[in-house]
């Protein structure tokens, strides 16, 4: 062995000395974390990581910045054989790939093809940051650095392996050996050298050397950058929610009797995984940039929230983990409150856009819930509007000061009977409370009983015996409150022996299918898009043949889209209506901009910004359509008075899809 491989030896144990003790030190921060199982369903969660982390499929929501970064991402991922041919050599000079046969030429073609793609990609980031300035890239001068120094870095890394590979072309009297295929580097190396010299040997020791020092500097800069996504993102997706689990919020369980904390108000608090979510973090702003409340002035920033996790991690997990009981500044101090204040944690709407734009799958909508439990739990920290909220729905079974046993007077005259009078149809329709309270949401439900009445469904109600589902509750961070409703109400639909259940708001919808089954609750559930798009496909409702002139847009709700996958069945029955033509907002579908009502903003006051239901009411109304249509009792109310706030409400007319079909049924 020659003094060159001592020194590299040498060099590599170091650099992957440190890069362990990193890891290491990181891993001890996560432990300081709750305990929680996300190693269920394996197969499922590397599915996950080929579609979302490989195949880069929420990255290329993007088209533009998303290709740059999937050039990125592959070409780092193929320079990967380059990169260890060079370590190897570090150990014993004459190794090569090249014994691989046809596979180096594959090896040798795609270095030199992707680093060019990357090299162009890297200079394209650069121009966005510093010449275009993307405004959800502008992060502040710590960070535009970080991106830098990492971009410069990732450059680097493509120009020594460009000038390796070319002085070794040249070393070989500019003769490719037999597998060897490298359409740049072939030419680039009679350019740059005049062949086999004791100055190319010198080039060639230059730019190996340069290529594995930035290799072993880029990897041990990653754990104090926030570009140490590279090493966390895969893990970060492997490890998130996905099928049903994905809608649903954790529970809490209050029936222990040792929990001295519900909630979070510090990172101990918080489950290894949502403190992993800071460290996956790329700050690329797709989830601010999506956020109703950030769009119309507010001061949440989903990704200020992630961020802040990643920092108070940083400077009070090394103290927990050393055992360090008391330091002022630091332990005196909280995540909420001192970092992320209560006006961004009540600003949430919960529409799940942050989530569903998080190209590594960051869960920021559980911190924020977590958060706000804390606020509501521990230190009865809440806006005083919900003071009534919780009194009503504790007391009334529902958020408004309605009478409980007011619930059932929507179906007055309409001959629908109650489980309690009759323990039998194929179908129960929950109706929710704005379905049994509101005025005007009143008349959807006697809208969708009536459809159902025409196409011959045999349904009950629960009448009296119906309850708030629990999810206004629950995304207000009050736990307590929305367990006892969502039990209570269980336990009557299981004693009735409930299988099936349909509903007009998708509120109701998401807890029934994907929290009720965490307290015993497995049931069937449809929303009434779902079923009243099956009955005019299999012709149990038809409708009229004389054509109406009427142009509809169809507004998005954030529980039926985003949280499940419903876009198609409240838009097919509206195309169904002869002569009615539908027109899409700009954002539409998994794009769809929320209405400003979820995550129990329907009960709070907007003091700050714009209204989030004038933003989008704007939006529908410039799509120039006669009526607007809704499947959700939140959103109507939302979209009405946003109408309403620009004075259009004698032009436009707001109506669910189900009073849309029985006004054009035969």
């Amino acid at each position: 062995m020659e003094l060159k491989n001592y020194i590299f030896i040498i060099v590599f144990l170091a650099a992957l000395g440190l890069l362990i003790y990193n890891l290491n030190r990181i891993i001890s921060y996560l432990r300081v974390g709750k305990s929680e199982n996300r190693f269920e369903n394996i197969p499922g969660r590397i599915k996950n990581v080929l579609k979302i982390a490989f195949g880069q499929s929420k990255i290329l929501r993007e088209p533009v910045a998303g290709t740059v970064h999937f050039l990125i991402f592959w070409g780092f991922m193929l320079f990967i054989f380059a990169v260890l041919e060079s370590i190897l050599q570090g150990f014993y000079p004459k190794i090569s790939f090249e014994v691989l046969g046809p596979v180096y030429s594959l090896i040798t073609i795609t270095q030199d093809l992707f680093g060019i793609l990357v090299a162009a990609a890297v200079l394209y980031a650069l121009y966005r940051r510093h010449i275009i300035k993307v405004p959800r890239l502008t992060t502040g001068e710590a960070s535009q650095l970080d991106a830098t120094v990492v971009l410069l870095l990732i450059l680097l890394v493509v120009i020594t392996m460009f000038g390796q590979n070319s002085a070794h072309v040249a070393l070989n009297n500019f003769q490719l050996s037999k597998w060897e295929l490298r359409p740049f580097s072939a030419p680039l190396s009679q350019i740059l050298f005049a062949g086999p010299t004791e100055e190319t040997m010198a080039a060639y020791e230059i730019f190996w050397w340069a290529h594995i020092l930035v290799i072993f500097g880029f990897m041990n800069f990653l754990p104090y950058s926030k570009h140490f996504h590279v090493i966390t993102s895969i893990p970060n997706v492997f490890f998130s929610k996905f099928d049903d689990k994905k809608y649903a919020l954790a529970p809490i369980n209050l029936e222990d009797e040792d929990a001295e904390q519900f909630g979070a108000a510090d990172i101990e608090h918080l489950s290894w995984k949502q403190m992993l979510d800071g460290f996956a973090c790329t700050e690329c702003g797709r989830c601010t940039a999506a956020c109703p409340a950030a769009n119309t002035g507010k001061l949440l920033s989903p990704r200020k929230i992630i961020v802040d996790i990643r920092h108070r991690v940083e400077e009070k997990a090394p103290l927990v983990v050393a055992g360090i009981e008391e330091k002022e500044g630091i332990l005196d101090k909280t995540l909420v409150n001192d970092y992320i204040t209560q006006e961004e944690l009540w600003a949430c709407t919960s529409c799940n856009a942050c989530v569903y734009e998080c190209p590594v799958s960051i869960e920021h909508l559980d911190s924020i819930i977590e958060m706000r439990r804390n606020l509501v739990l521990m230190e009865s920290a809440f806006p005083s509007e919900l003071n009534n909220v919780f009194k009503n729905i504790e007391t009334n079974f529902t958020p408004w000061a309605f009478n409980a046993q007011d619930r059932a007077n929507w179906a007055e005259g309409l001959n629908i009977k109650s489980l309690s009078e009759d323990n039998g149809g194929d179908i129960l329709f929950w109706v929710g409370c704005a379905g049994s309270f509101d005025t005007r949401y009143q008349k959807v439900s006697v809208a969708f009983a009536k459809l159902m009445q025409k196409a011959g469904v045999d349904f009950r109600i629960l009448g009296t015996e119906e309850k708030c589902n629990g999810d206004t509750a629950r995304r207000l961070g009050n736990e307590y409150l929305a367990q006892m409703l969502m039990q209570e109400n269980i336990e009557t639909l299981n004693g009735y022996g409930v299988k099936k259940i349909v509903t007009g708001c998708p509120h109701c919808y998401n807890s029934l299918k994907n929290e009720f089954p965490q307290f015993g609750g497995n049931y069937e559930v449809l929303h009434h898009s779902e079923m009243i798009n099956k009955f005019l496909e299999d012709g149990s409702i038809k409708l009229k043949n004389e054509a109406i002139k009427n142009k509809i847009t169809y507004h998005d709700s954030c529980y039926l889209g985003r949280y499940n996958n419903i876009y198609d069945q409240p838009r097919d029955p509206l195309t169904m209506i002869k002569g009615a033509e539908l027109v899409e907002m700009d954002r539409n579908r998994d794009r769809g901009f929320c209405c400003g009502a979820g995550g129990g903003r329907m009960f709070m006051e907007e003091t700050e910004g714009t209204r989030i239901n004038e933003n989008r009411a704007e939006e529908a109304l410039k799509t120039g359509a006669d009526t607007i249509a809704s499947a959700c009792p939140f959103c109507m109310t939302m979209m009405s008075d946003g109408v309403k706030s620009f004075e259009k409400q004698d032009d436009v007319e707001v109506k669910d899809i189900a009073e849309l079909i029985l006004e054009n049924s035969k």
